[in-house]
């Protein structure tokens, strides 16, 4: 379930990054390479689809949803 929702927020922010550009500068600008960035801006798929895929998760990692205060549920759960 905790992947799940991540999941479902890299959807959110892909959806609110509107336009492939603005995609585009904000991979660049979280740590992906210009080339990448660009290919994953324009490849034409779904929000869902592109939220699941590496250059997400290698730009919006779980540590910056903990920074957020949007902490694990596995991590509540040890507790």
């Amino acid at each position: 379930m905790d992947e799940r929702i991540r999941h479902h927020l890299r959807k959110l922010i892909w959806i609110a990054w509107k336009r492939p550009k603005t995609r585009e500068r904000n991979l660049i600008k979280l740590g992906l390479d210009p080339e990448t960035a660009w290919k994953s801006s324009v490849n034409g798929r779904g929000a869902w689809w592109n939220s699941g895929q590496a250059h997400m998760n290698l730009t919006i990692k779980n540590a910056r949803f903990a920074r957020l205060g949007l902490y694990s549920l596995r991590f509540m759960a040890i507790r």
